[in-house]
């Protein structure tokens, strides 16, 4: 039997924070304990010398039923750097209770390559996406208040875009009615949440770059419509301060550690099928000032978060990557050859080459934003050595770069053929730029992801898209970034074509403005931006014992 996660967290020994601190060059003002184990750090790091380290972007196949271990690969190469001395800084998003009360579990990495405390981290960690709901919600109060007071800004309550947000999913909150008790309870109108890290607030801290940016992009909010079918922002509202108040200590990014004593940075948590998906600038920055290499994940595949990462983070921040590793397992690759849950411990090489092709698309899109990569194969006890054989021979063939990870068993140590290449990689000058120009239509911007990152042969914009793009177009809103809200599930918008699907058409129905983050929220296909929760949800096996530790958080 397999030691769970947590049991393997419980059973090693954490090194005080403060001591993580002093190793990666803190001084005690520049950094907050909370508790023993967690720090926040303080923006005045900024004002010592960068040492400008270099970023190592993970990114992943087409996730599947069977698991990537996209961010268990990319502490694991974090430890392996350590282990190697390597000045390293790992660099993550924080969980969001959606996906740990929900269908995936914990998202703190897995075996032994994890961040700790891991419990913690998964729950509420230091506050900061209850800071960022409550932040949300107060714009949302604040509007609803307006309106009962006078309604001076004249809001068309039938056109309020702005929606509240909880993080957990809630599928009953997709679509309320507010205001149903009487004239002292608020005007009566339809409304509807968000997951939090769906929301332009999650978006708006992890894009921003200091506080001055932060309260500039809360004042941008678009909030709704007036009579007269002009934008009303936060600014117009005169709420940016407060909300920007609301939000100071959740801004500052927290140091925690691998479960190797290797210090890791993990700030923000947008959704990478419906937001960016990337952790936030200042502490991907943080980690550049402070070490020599930055190991940092994007959500799902690389048709969503490594693309949003590249498109937009990379843009807003002026971050040029340095290499990428794409993580695939041999289970995943025998998913998409069509092999089915229940047989994928079954040997089966046909299958498993079959399912190259959509780790193929995969590397074509990271070649064309011009970066080197690494594949790494994240081995799991039921990978058969004919199969990995067969993999890698796919891989020499094709000349492509390849390392077996082993960080889930064997933390550091087996990451070593990784963490080696990778160091060769970013050495290497590249020529990397992003797939569109911001200056292109917001029909040409799409089209162009939809193409050159998904392999679509079209796209199709729905009558309400079309009239959304030309409105925005009188608002001079064209001009931002895309940001395509897609299944996970799919190179395409229907989540049952897996592997490499042709000739497909991608669906955009809907395009939401986020002036605040600086991008167009494009909705393709069935996605939703409040996720439901699945009929055995994860929460059903969490639980807290009577020396109040957790139990089953993976």
């Amino acid at each position: 039997m397999y030691k769970s996660d947590l049991e393997i967290a419980r059973e090693t020994k954490m090194r005080k924070i403060a001591d993580i601190a002093k190793e990666i060059g803190l001084s005690e003002d520049e950094y907050d304990c909370y508790g023993k184990y967690k720090a926040k750090i303080d923006f005045s790091v900024f004002n010592k010398p960068s040492k400008n380290g270099k970023v190592i972007l993970v990114t992943a196949i087409t996730p599947t039923p069977a698991g990537e271990g996209k961010t268990t690969t990319s502490i694991g190469l974090a430890e392996a750097l350590y282990q190697m001395k390597k000045n390293v800084m790992c660099v993550l998003r924080e969980p969001s209770l959606g996906p740990v009360m929900g269908i995936k579990g914990g998202a703190a990495g897995g075996g032994y390559a994890q961040v700790m405390p891991m419990d913690e981290i998964n729950l509420h960690f230091t506050g900061d996406i209850h800071a960022i709901t409550t932040a949300n919600n107060a714009i949302s109060a604040l509007i609803d208040n307006h309106i009962y007071q006078g309604n001076e800004l004249r809001i068309d309550p039938d056109n309020i875009t702005w929606k509240r947000c909880l993080d957990l999913n809630d599928r009953a909150l997709r679509f309320i009615e507010i205001g149903k008790g009487g004239k002292f309870d608020g005007v009566t109108r339809n409304d509807g949440f968000n997951i939090t890290v769906a929301s332009e607030i999650m978006a708006i801290l992890c894009l921003a770059t200091d506080y001055k940016d932060l309260r500039k992009r809360i004042d941008s909010i678009v909030i709704g419509y007036n009579f007269d079918k002009e934008p009303v922002t936060v600014k117009d509202l005169k709420i940016g301060g407060c909300i920007t108040l609301l939000l100071k200590d959740a801004f500052r990014p927290n140091l925690v550690q691998t479960l190797e004593g290797g210090p890791v940075i993990i700030h923000g948590g947008p959704f990478a099928n419906i937001a960016h998906g990337c952790n936030s600038i200042v502490a991907t920055k943080m980690g550049m000032t402070l070490s020599d290499y930055v190991v940092t994940e994007a959500g799902f595949g690389a048709d969503l978060g490594a693309e949003k990462f590249l498109d937009i983070k990379c843009r807003f921040g002026n971050i040029k990557p340095s290499a990428v590793v794409i993580v695939a397992t041999i289970r995943a690759l025998k998913s998409h050859g069509g092999v089915s849950k229940e047989d994928l411990t079954k040997e089966n090489v046909e299958a498993m080459l079959k399912g190259t092709d959509n780790l193929r698309k995969h590397i074509e899109t990271i070649q064309a934003f011009k970066l080197p990569f690494v594949i790494a194969i994240n081995e799991f006890p039921t990978d058969s050595e004919n199969e990995i054989k067969a993999l890698k021979k796919w891989c020499e063939d094709n000349n492509y770069e390849i390392a077996l990870s082993t960080v889930w068993a064997n933390g550091g140590k087996g990451g070593i053929e990784l963490a080696s290449k990778v160091l060769r990689l970013v050495e290497q000058d590249n020529q990397f730029q992003p797939i569109y120009d911001l200056n292109d239509s917001i029909e040409n911007k799409v089209e162009k992801i939809a193409k050159v990152v998904y392999g679509a042969s079209g796209v199709e914009f729905s009558k309400e898209a079309k009239e959304q793009i030309e409105q925005y177009k009188k608002f001079n809103w064209d001009k931002l970034a895309v940001c395509i809200a897609k299944t996970p599930a799919s190179l395409s918008d229907d989540q049952t074509l897996i592997n490499r699907p042709e000739g497909f058409i991608i669906h955009v129905r809907e395009i939401r403005p986020s002036i605040g983050a600086g991008f167009l929220v494009c909705i393709t296909g069935k996605i939703m931006t409040m996720p439901g929760l699945p009929k055995q949800p994860a929460a059903l096996k969490i639980d807290l014992d009577e020396q109040g530790n957790s139990i089953g958080i993976f």
